[in-house]
């Protein structure tokens, strides 16, 4: 096998591995007894939408990844800062779940992905000028973190944190 398949095979496993990760241990474990009894938005996809999606966005930008560090001399080249972002808004992607789901802090939910659509967006700029596909490949995932913002931002304002009760 052409060593090549195998990088693009990791680059494009390691999003996806977090992901899976993350989404059998934090996700799955509280949509029933936390998130399926909060207040929804009626433009909220159903849950078997998320998986399908993320495992493509995931595959996209690992592969993008993979064309910047091909095309941009590797981790010591021009990518390097490029691919230090992707790292940046890859571990931003993780930290949500754990935060929103794991923490049940749908206000540090949307913290976190605002960070990460703001890292992202810088992420596919900065993979476009040494890859026009690779920057090209990041347009789906900025869209998705976009509308995955509104629906967080949505989600805080339907379910408001219960106010702390002061002893006087």
């Amino acid at each position: 096998m052409d060593s090549s398949y195998v990088k693009v095979f990791g680059a494009m496993l390691i999003p996806n591995l977090g992901g899976l990760i993350n989404g059998r241990r934090v996700t799955r474990a509280n949509l029933q007894n936390w998130y399926s009894k909060l207040n929804f938005p009626s433009f909220r996809p159903p849950n078997w939408v998320f998986a399908p999606v993320w495992t493509s966005l995931y595959s996209s930008m690992g592969y993008a990844s993979y064309l910047v560090w091909r095309d941009g001399g590797g981790f010591a080249g021009e990518a390097q800062f490029p691919l230090m972002v992707y790292g940046a808004q890859l571990a931003l992607n993780w930290a949500w779940s754990p935060i929103f789901f794991g923490q049940r802090n749908i206000k540090g939910g949307l913290i976190d992905i605002l960070a990460l659509t703001a890292t992202a967006s810088a992420c596919g700029v900065l993979f476009y000028r040494i890859n026009s596909i690779a920057g090209h490949l990041f347009i789906p995932y900025v869209a998705w973190l976009t509308f995955a913002s509104f629906l967080n931002y949505t989600l805080w304002k339907l379910n408001p944190e219960p106010k702390e009760v002061k002893d006087h």
